[in-house]
């Protein structure tokens, strides 16, 4: 009898004890969204201990059980009205539904003048070449050090955006690698102003990413309009500050030909030319992989690749990717914020989930193609390199004598 009073006792204030072996495949998964979103809105990381030893507490003393109940009831309440709009579709409990978003904010993509990449080159207009100066012939130091040589790259990539000028970003709450609850609020990017995607190396960047089967294995068929795309974003950013500095570096190393126009030829090659990946021939190419991302179909289904911002931007803009939140970094007490440009995150393509990304955010089409590019042929799998602010290792990948992959990774 002692027991059974004991039983209904527990039942009246909602004690489970500490038995969670006893607890539903659902309880427990909701427990742990709870405990895991409490300790990122307290900071703390020993919630699950604090909450264990509480009820306890409540077992001892049946009128403090339901005093501290009602306390957390009303600081559920209050943190759930800070963090979120009440809705109807809330639990009884007072915790909202995981994974539950506002609608996004829709994004003012332009493309007017995209569809005339397709044309042929004597219909193409393109900028004029930046000057040829002192400042893009490599330094002796530069030719020694690969880190010198990216971080000249950095400094010019005249066409790299302005956090709050240009965009602005939400990087949300972070999150580890293992997680999988949803840790951001809306959309990474708030705004990228209109005037972004009409410059030219952007946009014949952009006019491109649609050209392309997401699904790794499947062949790819290239359009003759789909080539002329492919050369004129190459002749586009040829006539950049990065790529031309690109092209005296390699040609003093001897890696490529004096000559521009095979120089040009060259990096079509290594960023267009279709391989096999995924048990098909011609499914990919290292463009394809780096920049617009693919998913493995070959068991559970994942996302590989896809480390562009622009791409992640387009694709968030049709509600095809939903941005989860922010990694932890390793060091604690450098979370990233609207100013970074290195991010490292975890999002959703398509609804297959990407669990580890990492992406420079507002830098130019042109500096990626340049950097990976020295990385590829100049350094190893590791290239520790300073870009501007970050420490960075760029993670290189062949296939063969292809680019698998190359994509940058956050260092302490």
């Amino acid at each position: 009898m002692e027991g059974l009073i004991k039983g209904l006792i527990d039942v009246a204030i909602g004690n489970d004890g500490d038995n969670n072996d006893q607890q539903s495949p659902s309880q427990s998964r909701e427990d742990r969204s709870r405990s895991t979103w409490a300790q990122v809105v307290t900071g703390e990381e020993d919630g699950g201990d604090r909450r264990d030893g509480y009820h306890r507490n409540r077992r001892n003393n049946e009128e403090e059980g339901r005093s501290r109940r009602e306390e957390w009831e009303v600081e559920d309440s209050r943190i759930s009205g800070q963090r979120k709009q009440e809705s109807s579709e809330e639990k009884n409990d007072g915790w909202e539904t995981v994974h539950k978003k506002p609608t996004r904010r829709q994004h003012k993509v332009q493309t007017d003048n995209w569809g005339g990449y397709k044309r042929p080159a004597s219909e193409q207009n393109y900028s004029d070449e930046v000057e040829v100066g002192a400042e893009l012939e490599p330094s002796e130091d530069e030719l020694a050090d690969l880190s010198y040589a990216c971080n000249k790259l950095w400094k010019l990539d005249l066409n790299r955006l302005v956090p709050g000028k240009d965009y602005e970003i939400d990087c949300g709450e972070g999150k580890r690698v293992s997680g999988r609850e949803d840790m951001a609020q809306g959309s990474l990017f708030s705004w990228v102003s209109e005037e972004v995607l009409r410059k030219p190396t952007f946009s014949r960047f952009c006019s491109l990413l649609d050209n392309y089967n997401p699904n790794q294995g499947s062949k790819e068929v290239v359009t003759p309009e789909e080539r002329q795309e492919q050369a004129a974003f190459i002749e586009e950013i040829s006539r950049t500050a990065p790529i031309k500095y690109l092209h005296k570096y390699l040609s003093s190393k001897g890696v490529a030909s004096n000559e521009y126009q095979d120089f040009k030829r060259m990096l079509t090659s290594l960023w267009f030319d279709l391989y096999g990946r995924g048990g098909t021939c011609g499914s990919s190419s290292a463009f394809e992989h780096v920049f617009v991302g693919e998913i493995k179909q070959q068991g559970e289904q994942e996302v590989s690749g896809f480390h562009n911002w622009l791409q992640f931007y387009l694709e968030e803009a049709k509600g095809s990717v939903d941005y989860q939140g922010y990694i932890f970094p390793r060091r604690r007490g450098q979370c990233p914020d609207s100013e970074t440009q290195l991010l490292t995150i975890q999002f959703e393509w398509n609804g297959v989930l990407k669990s580890v990304s990492s992406t420079l955010v507002g830098v130019s089409p042109e500096f990626e193609v340049a950097l990976y590019t020295l990385c590829f042929f100049l350094g190893g799998e590791d290239n520790h390199v300073e870009l501007g602010p970050y420490a960075v290792n760029i993670k290189c990948y062949r296939f063969g004598n292809k680019m698998g992959s190359v994509f940058p990774i956050a260092e302490c």
